[in-house]
């Protein structure tokens, strides 16, 4: 018999569209105290500083917003999990939009304007609504769970740029991680390697023999921003299995060759 297909992870719109908007609002408070000094460090992302980062924020939300006032495009849907896999053929045109975005407005400006606006669009609108976006058609709760990705990565790429503390919120984070630890277990297929990401993510991945029992054989677990930083190339797997940050026990556990998943 042929092996069972995995359910698909689904997602709740209302605690998607609220775990967004809180994590916009901890950044935009962030934000908010930085001076002009800050705004121009380096965040190892291109040539970005922090105010490109922080006007890139922005744009992740006021996406949903025009998404939401647009027509409503003709399917298919992308699928959620489609997503990831095309970050990074369209890294260079943000970039570029953000860089002249970043000269013409101040990131306070539009943190509020943003934020306005999904206050008044995002309350009514169907999570099951196709809206148009940079990855084609997708439905509004899949895609605002693409969303809270970004806003989870970037918060941490700005905490480390600007040495703040700008908190992250816990269903925000387990959103990510689980998201992305799908799209390992879709992008390596098998049972031979358990990927463990206390508290939010379990999967198996990976061809060769199937566990069935007992402490898996080949095991990997780390924390979820650690997690996140080797799926997005901003960890190397090798250096942070190295400094413990990455538990991998078992000849198979180790996924270098499978990692980054996105740009």
């Amino acid at each position: 018999m042929p092996p069972a297909k995995k359910r698909l992870r689904s997602y709740d719109h209302e605690r998607t569209c609220a775990a967004l908007l809180t994590q916009f609002e901890h950044v935009r408070e962030a934000i908010r105290e930085l001076d002009a000094d800050r705004f121009m460090l380096p965040t190892g992302l291109g040539e970005w500083t922090v105010r490109e980062l922080a006007v890139h924020l922005t744009t992740a939300v006021e996406s949903v917003n025009r998404g939401i006032e647009a027509p409503e495009p003709a399917g298919p849907a992308v699928p959620l999990l489609d997503w990831p896999a095309g970050t990074a053929s369209r890294a260079r045109d943000i970039a570029d939009r953000m860089t002249a975005l970043a000269a013409a407005r101040e990131p306070d400006e539009l943190f509020t304007a943003v934020t306005d606006r999904a206050a008044a669009l995002l309350p009514g609108a169907s999570g099951e609504r196709l809206i148009e976006t940079n990855a084609g058609p997708m439905r509004l709760t899949d895609y605002l769970v693409t969303r809270t990705v970004e806003l989870v990565v970037h918060t941490d790429d700005l905490n480390r740029a600007a040495d703040l503390s700008v908190p992250i919120d816990r269903q925000a984070l387990a959103t990510a991680t689980r998201l992305l630890a799908d799209t390992l277990a879709v992008r390596a297929p098998g049972a031979s390697v358990e990927v463990r990401v206390p508290p939010f993510a379990v999967v198996q991945c990976v061809e060769g023999p199937r566990h069935t029992r007992g402490t898996p054989p080949n095991v990997v677990e780390t924390e979820p921003l650690v997690w996140l930083r080797l799926v997005t190339g901003r960890a190397a797997w090798h250096e942070a299995v190295a400094e413990a940050q990455v538990s991998a026990s078992g000849e198979r556990a180790d996924l270098s060759e499978l990692l980054p998943l996105m740009g």
